[in-house]
């Protein structure tokens, strides 16, 4: 009796609800399981302190003496890490009249933290479209980006980079954006950048993606359809992804399995800081599957099933692809690199400059000196000294 692939996934979708159903915990819990784990995990570096050599980034050169507090508020990783402290300490060398006042709790609270003049300087992933509203009803400008570090290689948290995941058995060795776009999407009118509509995004469904033949692949393969796996919608990962996959159109595939955290035991195979269930979930229905494919972060080491292989990824459909690694992340030729950055109320044309010492802050962070803190720390990695350049013009 031939039973179809559909057939198979609704019966996998159905057992993994009831598996997770049972272990479901709220997300008090969530938070204690999180908060526990990133005790010992934030001390630790993960990639040895002289990994690159950074002489090719500007160094800092104060512009003039300054003093005061800083507010910071925005993401745990900076203070539940080493360089929230690496950093103060060594900006203080060139000026000890500067206290920074931490407020770092989450991402989540930059921006409002901006938004309502409580704070100084917002530390945070890539702000969101409801986060940007806000900030613009409130000051009718937009806030000043600056990247100060590139995400992580294989550190969860602390923004790493997304590899595209199939089966070992797959023939696929490379895929681009638009063939994610066609795999994880779906016909869109449109999708945003910030609070901007662009219609230009639109596509249609001719462009779906469905099968594995639709790719090249022949044989056995051919007519198999694909079964995509990812994130939970709302966490900011699958917000990333759409954004730079689906043209922020939060346009899926009707048929994508998504995957939650929750509180699991933390001496499992796989676990991350107590609560890696949602890869343990992931990883044991991916790798049981056959003609799956995954957008995971940080697909490396336990988080890589021997049962699966990570494709390289291209940008363009006419340009290189590049593989998973270290270098290729920290170089950014793997595109699917993360970023952190820092948020300021600050617009030049709108008549409102920017605090002095604010300024001289990130003049540091993202400089030669700056970022040699952030290879010490050994969890997020250093801009390439083309970025670096690209933020101080930014604050010049």
């Amino acid at each position: 009796m031939k039973v179809s692939t559909a057939l198979l996934a609704t019966v996998a979708c159905a057992a993994a609800l009831a598996a997770q159903t049972e272990k479901a915990s709220t997300g008090l819990a969530m938070q204690k399981a999180r908060a526990d784990g990133l005790i010992a995990k934030g001390k630790k570096a993960y990639y040895p302190a002289d990994q690159w050599d950074l002489s090719d980034l500007p160094a800092y050169v104060p512009k003039g003496k300054v003093s005061g507090t800083i507010r910071l508020w925005g993401s745990n990783y900076i203070v539940d890490g080493n360089v929230g402290d690496y950093w103060e300490k060594a900006f203080q060398k060139f000026h000890p009249g500067v206290k920074l006042e931490y407020h770092m709790l989450t991402t989540r609270a930059a921006i409002p933290a901006l938004t309502l003049d409580v704070g100084d300087l917002g530390i945070s992933r890539k702000i969101k479209t409801e986060e940007l509203q806000l900030f613009q009803r409130y000051k009718n400008h937009d806030p000043l980006e600056i990247i100060v570090a590139t995400g992580s290689y294989n550190v969860t948290g602390w923004n790493p980079a997304f590899g595209i995941v199939v089966s070992k058995d797959n023939p696929l060795t490379k895929i681009t954006f638009d063939q994610l776009d066609g795999i994880f999407g779906a016909e869109r009118l449109g999708g945003w950048v910030g609070t901007d509509w662009h219609p230009e995004f639109s596509r249609g469904p001719e462009k779906n993606i469905r099968k594995w033949g639709q790719l090249g692949l022949t044989g056995e393969w051919a007519d198999r359809e694909i079964m995509p796996y990812g994130l939970n919608q709302r966490y900011s990962q699958a917000g990333t992804f759409s954004d730079r996959i689906l043209q922020g159109s939060d346009k899926w595939n009707e048929r994508l399995r998504i995957y939650a955290n929750y509180v699991g035991d933390p001496n499992t195979a796989g676990a991350s800081m107590g609560f890696g269930a949602l890869k343990r979930g992931l990883n044991d229905d991916l790798k049981k599957d056959r003609y799956g494919i995954a957008y995971v972060a940080s697909p490396v080491g336990a988080n890589l099933p021997a049962e699966c292989k990570l494709l390289e990824v291209a940008e363009k459909s006419d340009g290189p692809a590049h593989a998973y690694t270290l270098e290729n992340i920290r170089s950014r030729k793997y595109p699917f690199h993360d970023e952190i950055y820092a948020y300021v109320d600050a617009d030049a044309k709108a008549g409102k400059p920017m605090d002095p010492k604010v300024r001289e802050y990130l003049r540091f962070i993202v400089s030669r000196d700056g970022q040699a803190e952030i290879m010490r720390d050994g969890k997020y990695l250093p801009l390439t000294a083309e970025v670096s350049r690209a933020q101080l013009k930014k604050l010049e």
